[in-house]
């Protein structure tokens, strides 16, 4: 076992990689009373064409990795939560684009949680009757959310940058899909992404590490799995230019939604890190709350608390996404994107650079007191080939050049998309 300390934070990683090829990662926080473990999956909506190691390539229903996540709580002796619960633990899941994580949270009988988080996610269960009755039961989840204003107006914007790449597909998939899902197709995935060496486990709050990488080698060792490899990730090639340049639909809202962004081609692997961040600081620099633009467009009520911007970046794609509640959309979109294109011909002033930077880092420092944070950014860099706890690091080095030049290349109006939902009937 490895530790690697890093001084600026304080902080000190414990790490192993075990004979299975489990990557675990363990954060000590002396003194806090909370643990949080998360236990992550490379296994994302995203990935539903792929060749498994040493077998032909599939092409599986789209939803089936948010399938699998709620079946795995299901075992022959009853439902996972209540044993968790019984335990003094809360536990939940959830899948994103890349990744499906498993985790519980507890203030004691950790070793216990552990046990029984690693015991129910290598443990499969699925029979035919399960899966029916779990089909009914997401298709209703998949209704429920075509009525809700802001998860359409989310989707609908990365329905309109997408044409190709299945980031645009809902991360559960359809009605149509789901009900295609069979057992076999979920042992197919299971034993495809939840191999050990496609999984990471991170723990982090007031545990003893060298007690707890011990209790997880030895569960470890007693489990056998089949030879792990490499997993051949298959997409199709994304044109540059956006599906749709606007997307609109209506809803019984009391005031329209508009989202908005870019759509840029993905990063390399070594630089991805690095962009994501000076991304993050420019749409901070040009829109977040202290920015004059925020205030103009919050004073002439363009806008309300809840206007936001965020980067999402992953295998394969890249986008910004802008917006929130708005009286008048066009009206915002027009002069977000004009601020935008001028920041780009002009660039931003130093102090406004600096300003937002330190804002950064301060917001990095205070994440930090936050096992949940810890644990899901800590993984999600961690897919990405960065490490979370450099990012301070990241932030210290970037110019304002280089962030000026990020604006150049983002702000492009041929690759910008927006999605409304106008108020009305649906």
């Amino acid at each position: 076992m490895s530790t690697k300390s890093y001084p600026k934070l304080q902080e000190t990683l414990w790490h192993e990689t075990l004979d299975n090829g489990l990557e675990v990662f363990i954060l000590p926080k002396p003194g806090f009373t909370k643990t949080y473990a998360t236990f992550t999956t490379r296994y994302g909506s995203i990935d539903n064409h792929f060749t498994p190691p040493g077998k032909d390539t599939v092409k599986v229903p789209d939803g089936i990795a948010h399938f699998l996540e709620h079946k795995m709580f299901e075992e022959p002796e009853g439902d996972i939560f209540s044993k968790f619960a019984s335990q003094g633990a809360s536990a939940n899941a959830y899948t994103s684009f890349d990744r499906t994580v498993y985790l519980f949270t507890a203030t004691h009988e950790i070793e216990a949680n552990l046990d029984t988080l690693l015991h129910f996610v290598q443990n499969p269960y699925f029979t035919d009757e399960n899966v029916e009755k779990e089909k009914g039961i997401i298709v209703q989840e998949i209704d429920m959310y075509r009525d809700n204003p802001d998860w359409r107006v989310y989707f609908g914007l990365i329905e309109a940058m997408y044409q190709q790449h299945p980031v645009h597909i809902d991360i559960a998939g359809t009605a149509d899909s789901v009900r295609s899902i069979t057992k076999e197709m979920l042992y197919d995935c299971y034993y495809t992404f939840y191999h050990p060496s496609n999984m990471t486990l991170f723990i982090v709050g007031g545990v003893d590490p060298q007690q707890i990488m011990e209790q997880v080698k030895q569960d470890q060792a007693k489990k056998t799995f089949p030879s792990g490899g490499e997993i051949k990730r298959l997409f199709e090639e994304e044109p540059k230019q956006v599906k749709e340049k606007r997307r609109e639909l209506t809803l019984p809202v009391s005031l329209p939604k508009c989202l908005f962004g870019f759509k840029e081609d993905p990063a390399d692997a070594k630089d991805a890190v690095r962009r994501e961040l000076a991304s993050k600081l420019m749409l901070e620099a040009l829109l977040g709350a202290s920015s004059t633009l925020y205030q103009e467009l919050y004073d002439d009520n363009l806008i309300s608390d809840g206007f936001g911007h965020e980067y999402n970046t992953g295998p394969g794609f890249s986008f910004s996404m802008i917006g929130g509640e708005t009286s008048d959309p066009e009206e915002l979109v027009k002069r977000v994107s004009k601020a935008m294109y001028g920041a780009a011909e002009n660039g931003i002033a130093s102090e406004v650079f600096e300003r937002t930077r330190r804002k950064k880092i301060g917001a990095f420092l205070r994440m930090m007191n936050s096992p949940e944070s810890i644990a899901s950014e800590f993984t999600r860099y961690r897919q990405r080939g960065g490490d979370l706890f450099t990012l301070v690091e990241i932030y210290e080095s970037l110019t304002l050049d280089e962030v000026n030049q990020r604006i150049k290349e983002h702000a492009t109006p041929d690759r910008q998309a927006i999605s409304i939902v106008r108020s009305g009937k649906a």
